[in-house]
């Protein structure tokens, strides 16, 4: 069993940044694949970012390259959101996800691929 505990939300201007973090409880954080994924009210939840095992391999969704890193550290069992130049299109509950696999540099891009998932945070981003 994995729990997952996200925060960092807030409410920040367009053009500002937040950091979102992700603690992880249990033995399999290290061994656990990881993803964030944002829901914006009446649409479905999508996928954000994702990181390997290992932190070595990351992949983000096109509308936020270039402006959102992820980043893990397994020794404090966190995994990191760090979000740059926010929009407003960005306002939206954000949630990390674990999937335990074998695979040290694989990511999973993809919803049903995870096992265990955070609460949540708000993040809104103000014009």
């Amino acid at each position: 069993q994995v729990q997952l505990v996200e925060s960092g939300g807030g409410l920040v201007q367009a053009g500002g940044s937040l950091r979102l973090s992700c603690a992880a409880s249990g033995r399999t954080f290290s061994k656990s694949a990881m993803g964030w994924f944002r829901q914006a009210p009446g649409k479905e939840r999508e996928f954000v970012a994702a990181i390997s095992r290992s932190g070595g391999t990351t992949f983000y969704v096109d509308s936020v390259k270039g402006r959102f890193t992820i980043s893990r550290d397994n020794a404090k069992n966190t995994v990191y959101l760090q979000m740059n130049s926010l929009k407003p299109e960005d306002t939206a509950v954000y949630s990390c996800a674990a999937r335990p696999t074998d695979f040290v540099t694989t990511y999973y891009p993809r919803r049903v691929e995870y096992d265990y998932w955070g609460q949540g945070t708000q993040v809104t981003v103000s014009s």
